[in-house]
């Protein structure tokens, strides 16, 4: 009798903590999640093991909008994340390094670009961002706790 009710009670805490876990992964995949961000493309915006909060509903209704900092996977790396602006929306005409010229963002893609231009690999260098590599739009800085900011445009 004693383990039937032990057995009883493994499998309910067992549920408990498979629920609890389908609803963090729910969360963090489909809501929002946190970020550290690395390396100085973004700098003096963000810096180096910076903490973000970011939202994963407006790149999945397209809700984006230049001047948004943006979570993507890398365009040439797709093992590795990015952290960049959004400078430009499709059929917005931008300047690219590479080839050296002019050229309008196509539909369904973005142009983005570190704030630190002199030290980023960003669209200048690989050309325009296809939205569906876009994973979260970053709502605020979460760590260091002094310097707690929103980083959203309204």
């Amino acid at each position: 009798m004693a383990f039937l009710k032990f057995v009883g009670k493994t499998c309910g805490f067992v549920g408990y903590v498979l629920q609890t876990a389908c609803i963090t992964h729910c969360t963090f995949e489909y809501v929002g999640d946190f970020v550290m961000c690395s390396g100085p493309s973004m700098e003096p915006t963000l810096e180096s093991n910076n903490i973000l909060f970011t939202e994963h509903v407006t790149p999945r209704f397209q809700r984006l909008r230049r001047g948004d900092i943006v979570i993507a996977k890398s365009p040439s790396n797709p093992k590795q994340n990015i952290c960049k602006r959004i400078t430009a929306l499709p059929g917005d005409r931008v300047r690219s390094n590479f080839p050296k010229r002019s050229q309008v963002v196509p539909r369904g893609h973005v142009w983005l670009e570190g704030d630190n231009s002199d030290n980023s690999a960003d669209s200048r260098v690989y050309g325009p961002v296809p939205e569906g590599l876009i994973r979260s739009r970053v709502v605020c800085r979460v760590w260091p706790l002094d310097k707690i900011t929103s980083l959203t445009q309204y």
